[in-house]
């Protein structure tokens, strides 16, 4: 539903029909639709966290664990990985909203955590490089992946696909994380 109409298009009626729900179970559910978008980013993160932690544990060495990751189908299990603009607008919808911005907060931390523990874990299966700052380097990479999602919704004709794979192949050559 929101994929299709957006945040401010999807109405209560219309999320509850397209989930074989009525209002009233909508409402014995959530309180609100921004109890919904919180929860759904909530569900997003937690999903994201795991599929990289299965990855990791089967993937130790880096070049394996990003080719794994550039081959997996993430937008099939979930909608806002699927839809780069729901997904952008959903951070939007809940960053507007002062009070939502904490729990927003949280889930930026916890995937922040989770590329730094991997960068952490990179540099010391490598001994390389101990003078980066992997929780940095984890908010460096995020917001080339926030970026380059945004760039390539408004100019798709000069963002590739695989930008953010890119600038992270040539972050990795100058941090000194890449093999060979």
């Amino acid at each position: 539903m929101f994929e299709e109409d957006g945040i401010g298009g999807a109405s209560i009626e219309a999320i509850a029909a397209a989930a074989g729900f009525t209002r009233g179970a909508f409402y014995s559910n959530f309180k609100s639709k921004d109890e919904l978008i919180i929860a759904m980013l909530e569900d997003h993160v937690e999903q994201s966290i795991r599929r990289n932690l299965d990855i990791l544990a089967q993937h130790k060495n880096l070049d394996d664990f990003i080719a794994a990751l550039k081959t997996m189908d993430r937008g099939r299990q979930d909608p806002l990985t699927r839809s780069p603009l729901l997904h952008i607008e959903m951070i939007l919808f809940v960053a507007r909203a002062e009070k939502r911005r904490p729990e927003l907060a949280k889930r930026l931390r916890a995937r922040r955590k989770l590329i730094a523990d991997i960068v952490e874990a990179t540099l010391k299966s490598n001994d390389k490089n101990d003078t980066l700052n992997p929780p940095w380097m984890a908010s460096v990479v995020l917001a080339l992946e926030d970026g380059f999602r945004l760039h390539r919704l408004i100019d798709p004709d000069t963002t590739p696909a695989d930008s953010f794979w890119r600038a992270i192949t040539d972050l990795r050559r100058r941090t000194g994380l890449a093999s060979g």
